[in-house]
């Protein structure tokens, strides 16, 4: 039996509660950063993934700040080569005011990305924080 049939949350009902907790913002312009991590940490358990694993590591930045969400990617193996992770990292140097670090982070994450899109967004991102 599916792991809802037997009265336990499973994936995808985890991931469809963030989803709904970020579909709840554009109605109440409030994000529940304490249920999002909560969220996240239970997908964690399930069903662990670096995507997943980022993902929560940008919930701690908004909920505890850089200082932590640098610390939970610190903790992350073999993040090197997963363009959201340098992406994350970039924006808590950021927000800590490390531009260089920011500088530093960000040009990785553009080194990694594939997509014109968002090749264009992190060098806009990049220049941005060299005019600072």
């Amino acid at each position: 039996k599916a792991a809802s049939a037997q009265g336990r949350l499973g994936r995808f009902q985890l991931e469809a509660a963030i989803q709904a907790v970020h579909a709840e913002r554009a109605v109440t312009g409030i994000t529940n950063w304490p249920a999002l991590a909560t969220l996240h940490a239970a997908l964690q358990r399930i069903r662990p993934t670096t995507g997943g694993a980022v993902a929560a590591a940008a919930v701690t930045l908004e909920r505890d700040g850089p200082g932590a969400a640098l610390a939970a990617l610190d903790q992350l193996p073999g993040i090197t080569r997963f363009q959201p992770a340098w992406a994350l990292r970039a924006e808590a140097h950021r927000r800590a005011g490390d531009a260089a670090a920011a500088r530093t982070a960000l040009a990785q994450a553009l080194g990694l990305a594939e997509d014109p899109g968002l090749r264009g967004w992190l060098a806009h991102r990049l220049a941005a924080i060299e005019r600072q």
